[in-house]
């Protein structure tokens, strides 16, 4: 049996990956919700320094319980613990946005992935990289609106999240955009987040508005995700970190 010191210093001697934006209170998040306020509470001309922090729980890189948005999903409280420290994939659809920022990552992405590296293990997250996270801070550039109005930002599709919720027993995913759905997905259905409704009705989590994935391999990482122990919360801004091999 590996004992869990043995493993500490294997964890000690990876390469880390912030996985994770900075947030301010200029920070790109969608529309409709606040911004982050933030206020000095005490300075140290009182003694000590205290901040008072106001933020929605889906802001910057954050994690979205199934409750986000089915009725009777898990709280956050409810996800396991085993599920926050997970085998890492990233499926790299980079290029493919570049040329279109509507891309869907589909099944056949996934099933081409698995040809190059090998099937994904049960119990994995999964992250779709487009380097959108490039965009960063700028709140125009992450929505990347249309004259229509519409995102045009890249998504899942649901063939694909179907196969590896259900074929693959994942755990989660994630992806660098602010919606799971893709901008022209999200407007062909009246602003409806179909996708993002499936995959937390199928009981798993995400996290939205990765960032550095284009700093981790495919395959060989673990992701750690971490965020306050909220009560009863259907999200929350995360710290996640992978560590890769060097």
């Amino acid at each position: 049996m590996i004992k869990l010191l043995d493993a500490f210093q294997v964890f000690k001697s990876a390469r880390l990956v912030n996985l994770t934006h900075k947030i301010d209170e200029n920070s790109p998040h969608f529309p409709a919700l606040p911004s982050l306020e933030k206020e000095d509470i005490f300075t140290l001309k009182d003694g000590f320094h205290v901040q008072q922090f106001t933020v929605v729980g889906q802001y910057g890189t954050h994690i979205d319980a199934p409750i986000h948005f089915v009725e009777g999903g898990k709280w956050l409280d409810q996800i396991a613990l085993e599920d926050l420290l997970l085998p890492l994939y990233v499926i790299d659809k980079s290029q493919a946005v570049a040329e279109n920022p509507n891309y869907e990552l589909t099944k056949q992405d996934i099933l081409d992935f698995e040809t190059e590296y090998g099937k994904i293990e049960s119990g994995a997250f999964v992250a779709f990289r487009s380097d959108w996270h490039k965009r960063w801070p700028d709140q125009g550039a992450i929505r990347n609106l249309d004259e229509n109005g519409a995102q045009q930002t890249p998504g899942w599709t649901h063939e694909a999240l179907e196969f590896l919720i259900h074929e693959r027993g994942v755990k989660a995913v994630g992806h660098e955009t602010l919606d799971t759905d893709s901008g022209k997905s999200a407007f062909d259905n009246g602003g409806a987040l179909k996708q993002e409704y499936y995959l937390l009705e199928q009981g798993i989590y995400q996290v939205e508005v990765l960032a550095n994935l284009d700093q981790v391999p495919a395959t060989g990482s673990i992701i750690s995700i971490a965020y306050p122990n909220w009560k009863e919360a259907t999200g929350s801004p995360v710290r996640a970190v992978a560590y890769v091999n060097k």
